[in-house]
């Protein structure tokens, strides 16, 4: 999502007082560089952090070591964790994450594919969204980026009671 729908969401971001904050796992980058895309980001787009390998979930944004332990990395619980742990660490009103398999292989037991975005809100409300994606690795990369940015704006547009197009 770059250009028009990222100025959206941005927009609807502003419009609110609110800032988000991104936790990628296998987008590796593709939501903060799609919110930074639009001219005037920074008075929305706080930061974000890749935190690509599994320790790196527990020490940078506050993932429970005994979740991971129990679950593996790619978990829905585990994407709630990391949109709040990076609202928490950057101070944002939104904090938006994503974990998953985009592949060639299968990890912790989970299919190429299977993918988890998670929204945390102002008030740590946590929405989810839960993907069964396919195609070859960038395509997965880039629909979970498109998914996650989907998630936000729905909820940003919820809350100012406008209707999704």
């Amino acid at each position: 999502m770059r250009g028009s729908a990222a100025a959206h969401i941005l927009s609807l971001l502003v419009r609110q007082g609110s800032t988000v904050a991104v936790a990628e796992s296998l987008t590796g980058g593709l939501l903060g560089a799609g919110l930074t895309d639009p001219m005037g980001a920074s008075a929305a787009f706080r930061g974000g952090v890749i935190a690509y390998a599994t320790d790196l979930k527990t020490k940078l944004l506050g993932v429970p070591a005994d979740l991971l332990e129990r679950e593996g990395a790619v978990h829905p619980d585990v994407a709630a964790a990391m949109a709040s742990g990076v609202r928490d660490v950057t101070g944002s009103d939104y904090g938006l994450a994503v974990t998953g398999v985009a592949g060639p292989d299968m990890q912790d037991g989970k299919d190429v594919g299977t993918v988890y975005a998670a929204l945390c809100g102002p008030d740590g409300r946590i929405w989810h969204r839960n993907m069964m994606l396919s195609g070859p690795r960038e395509s997965i990369r880039e629909a979970t980026a498109q998914e996650a940015l989907e998630l936000l704006r729905g909820v940003l547009e919820a809350n100012l009671g406008e209707q999704s197009g």
